[in-house]
Formats: structure tokens, C-alpha cells, sequence
């Protein structure tokens, strides 16, 4: 069952999840209410719901015309239905509630480019957006998509779904487990029960963890600093924590967590210019980029590479790829496999010229070298998935430094090998060993063939995600810790 979702989720990115996901939300709303589940009129809901999403789209378009920046309408929409969910719907008759309504849009929107450092926003749009029609308004959100019994499953169902995709049960986890936990500690009563169920079927709780906690450029770069943020928004998140006579919001915690995750993650938007494409292997091209500016990565971590064009698929026009080069490179190199037929983002890529520019944001990742230089690895690759080890491999030859290092790298022929000069070369010169594994399998009795102090080792491997499930099942089964077995996994991976 679970390998059947996983397929499902593959086939779309994070982002055009995350709308399905809300449009499905605002069309069970609408007929809720129609059929009188819902407090509100489908009217109303209808009406906040064009309304919303014209105002958004218009303001995104003349701020993205002012600063020239490429734009993704895909999060234009998410940020608008989030919008939709948390604000209370009105009639086209209640002049207040269309002033708030259209207050809160402009300024979801603008925050994207007017609070942005470095081309990258530092708030949660529409977190921020409701939290500035609080105090200059005086009108909060009222978060009505979390206080409805009828719209729950569909909440968990579609959350979780969101959740399981990009891999932040970590960061969902902390968040669920420090917020119950302070929101039983400052009861003040003996009745535990009571507040935690109160806050599970009728609040904010879900909608805020899987929607608008898990975005991507608001969230930190590792899985530390992500389980911290959860705990630091779970914290604020419970309704007795206070300043003084001063209650935070649901709104107000996120925004507070969205400044922890600015100061320990990476800043700023780069933007790239296509230098030339190398063709890496049968079918795949590494596109070779110049930086607007420099910055510092770890060999094996990932940028989301933003590139506009014309009626994307659902795949969208964001896509996350592992640098494929190495950070003593003064070129940032970006590994593509090509297949038949290619999404539009490839097809984009594909007809670059040199002189083009691409966006690149929120490096992060997890899947690094470790800091002893004495630990015992074993990486392990299918196809294109071969890019983070290219990175580290090639920063270990111009630094000179060898590690304890054995690869396996799977590949359907010999054409498919893709960067065998790097790896043929750390071997010379570092004694990293590669072993090309083509036409079979990487099985238990190859890797325990070639690698006979296997138990010793820790494990990275790096591919399609059925290709990592398939690998973690072989190693656990052969006795290998599941703590020393690293995956390489980024929000959108399909």
C-alpha cells in the first residue's frame, strides 16, 4: 500500500501536492457548507475565494514586473488558498470584510519581494499577511479550517500525504510532540485530556504543521535545526504561553520560528548563467553555471532550481537537484538524466543557450561527508543519482585528502556511467575504489563481496526513492544498523 502512495506522489512535485491538496480542501468547504456542515455560506466562500486569488495574482504580477523576478505561480496560488482557509469568508456585500480580505492579499504578496533578503523571504506570506491585518486591522484570523470536525479527514489525509513526500515527519514530529506537551504543562488543571483534545480536533494544530510549518524556503537546512524549529513553533504554539498580558497567535509562533530558521540557514537567491553543457553520460548532461556571486556549500547538499516557462506540467517549474560540483570548483555544475518523454522543466532546461540564467534558493541538505576522516563509508548509486558522490569525490582529489571510501555504482550499461574520469582518478591518486556494477544487480552477496568489513561502515546511497527503499531493505537485512545508512532525499525527489 504504502510503495502504491509512494508512485502516486511521485508523479507530481511538492508544490502541485501542496495545491491539489488545498483546492480539495476549499471545494469539500464549499460544499460543507452548501449542505450546512460548515458555519459558512458558499456564497461567501466562492466569493473570498476568487477574490483572494485575483488580488494575489495581480499584486505577484506587478511586483514580480518591478523587481524583475522570475515567479512561480504554483506558490502564487498555495499562498492564496492558505489565505482562503484562515480568514473568515465574507459576501461581496460586507465592505470590511472585502477591505481585510484584499489588506491580507497585498500584503501576502508583497512580503515575498519587499521582506526578502537577498531575494529570498524570510516569513511565512500568509503568516505574516494575517498577522499585519491583526494589529494595524484589528482583525485576527479566525483559522476556520482547523475548527471543523467535517473537514478533518480530509486535513490528516492530506497533510500526511504532504508530509510523506518531502520527508519532515522529523519537523511535524517535534512540532506535535513540544506543543501538546506545554500545552499540558500550562493547563493549569488536573483535566489533561481536555486541552489536548480541544487543540487536536478544533485548531489551528494540523493545518499549521503539515501546510505552512513544511515550507520549504522557511524551514531550516538539516534535520537538527528542523526538529528545533518544530519545537520552538510547538512551544509558542501553545494558547497559555505569554509575554506579559501579551498571547501569541498560531501566526505569531510560525513568524517567530520563521526568524530562527533565517539566522541558522543559508542566505539569499542565486542567480546562474549557463556557461556550456557537457554531455556526462548516455542521455545525461551536466549544465555548467556561473554564480552571480560566491557561496559556500557542503559536497552532497542541494539547491531548488527555479526556471519560468510556459504551461509547466505538474511538476512544475521548481525542481531540487544535488550540485553536482564540488565546492573548490569555481562552476556550479547541475547533473540531469534525460528521459522519453521529459517533463516541461527538461524540456525548459534543455533548450537553454549559454548566456540564460536560472534561479537557484535554499541549499540544505543533510547528506554530507562526516567530519572524521577516519570513518569507514560505502557509497552506493543508480544512475544519475551518482551527482552528490561526484561532488564530494571531486572535493576530496583537489583537497588532496583520502578517506576510507568504497563505491558501488549501478547502472544499466556501460554507456549510462556517468563522471568515470573523476572516479577512475580518486582511485589513482586516493585509493577510493568504485566498483561499476552494469547489466545486474547491487545485491547482499556483491556488497558483502567487495566491501567484507560491510558491518563496520556506514552507509550512503543515492538514487530513485525505489531504488533507496530497495537498498535500505538489503542492508538492514544484512545486519547493518539502520543508524549507519545515510539517504539522499530533498523536498519534491521523484
Amino acid at each position: 500500500m504504502l510503495q502504491f502512495v509512494d508512485n502516486l506522489l511521485n508523479r507530481v512535485t511538492m508544490y502541485r501536492l501542496v495545491l491539489y491538496y488545498l483546492v480539495a480542501l476549499v471545494f469539500a468547504a464549499f460544499v460543507f457548507g452548501f449542505f450546512g456542515l460548515l458555519p459558512y455560506d458558499p456564497t461567501a466562500i466562492a466569493f473570498s475565494t476568487l477574490l483572494i486569488v485575483a488580488v494575489c495574482w495581480a499584486t505577484n504580477w506587478i511586483f514580480a514586473k518591478v523587481f524583475e523576478a522570475a515567479t512561480n505561480i504554483e506558490s502564487v496560488y498555495i499562498t492564496a488558498l492558505i489565505l482562503v482557509l484562515i480568514i473568515s469568508p465574507v459576501v461581496a456585500t460586507d465592505r470590511t470584510g472585502v477591505g481585510f480580505l484584499i489588506f491580507a492579499s497585498v500584503w501576502a504578496m508583497a512580503s515575498k519581494y519587499l521582506l526578502a533578503i537577498g531575494k529570498k523571504h524570510i516569513f511565512n506570506p500568509a503568516a505574516l499577511a494575517v498577522a499585519l491585518t491583526a494589529l494595524v486591522l484589528g482583525e485576527p484570523a479566525t483559522w476556520w479550517v482547523g475548527g471543523n470536525l467535517a473537514l478533518l479527514p480530509i486535513v490528516l489525509v492530506g497533510g500526511l500525504l504532504v508530509v510523506r513526500k518531502i520527508r519532515r515527519f522529523d519537523l511535524v514530529g517535534s512540532f506535535a510532540a513540544v506543543s501538546l506537551i506545554t500545552i499540558v504543562a500550562t493547563s493549569g488543571s488536573a483535566d489533561y485530556l481536555t486541552p489536548v483534545v480541544q487543540t487536536i480536533l478544533h485548531s489551528s494544530f494540523f493545518f499549521l504543521a503539515f501546510v505552512m510549518l513544511t515550507e520549504p524556503l522557511t524551514t531550516p537546512p538539516n534535520r537538527l535545526l528542523r526538529v528545533l524549529y518544530g519545537a520552538m513553533v510547538g512551544f509558542l504554539f501553545a494558547p497559555n504561553i505569554h509575554i506579559g498580558g501579551f498571547y501569541l497567535t498560531p501566526e505569531l509562533a510560525l513568524l517567530a520560528g520563521n526568524v530562527f530558521s533565517y539566522l541558522v540557514s543559508p542566505k539569499g537567491r542565486y542567480m546562474l548563467t549557463l556557461t556550456g553543457i557537457e554531455q556526462a553520460a548516455a542521455d545525461a548532461y551536466d549544465f555548467v553555471f556561473t554564480p552571480d556571486r560566491t557561496f559556500k556549500f557542503r559536497p552532497g547538499q542541494y539547491l531548488e532550481w527555479t526556471l519560468g516557462h510556459h504551461y509547466p506540467d505538474d511538476r512544475g517549474n521548481r525542481r531540487y537537484f544535488t550540485i553536482a560540483s564540488a565546492p573548490t570548483e569555481s562552476n556550479v555544475r547541475l547533473g540531469v538524466k534525460f528521459y522519453n518523454p521529459s517533463s516541461t522543466f527538461k524540456r525548459a532546461l534543455a533548450s537553454m543557450k549559454p548566456g540564460d540564467k536560472i534561479s537557484a534558493a535554499h541549499l540544505a541538505g543533510g547528506f554530507v561527508l562526516p567530519k572524521d576522516k577516519n570513518k569507514k563509508l560505502v557509497f552506493i548509486a543508480g544512475g544519475i543519482g551518482v551527482t552528490p558522490f561526484r561532488s564530494m569525490v571531486r572535493y576530496l582529489l583537489d583537497i588532496k585528502e583520502a578517506r576510507p571510501v568504497t563505491m558501488l555504482y549501478a547502472n544499466k550499461t556501460a554507456a549510462d556511467i556517468a563522471y568515470k574520469d573523476i572516479f577512475d582518478r580518486a582511485q589513482d591518486e586516493l585509493g577510493i575504489k568504485t566498483v561499476y556494477a552494469t547489466g545486474s544487480l547491487i545485491d547482499a552477496k556483491l556488497i558483502a563481496q567487495e566491501v567484507p568489513d560491510y558491518r563496520e561502515r556506514t552507509f550512503y546511497i543515492s538514487g530513485p526513492h525505489s531504488m533507496v527503499d530497495a537498498f535500505k531493505h538489503t542492508l538492514t537485512g544484512m545486519g547493518v544498523s539502520r543508524f549507519k545508512i545515510k539517504t539522499d532525499f530533498f523536498p519534491g525527489f521523484a
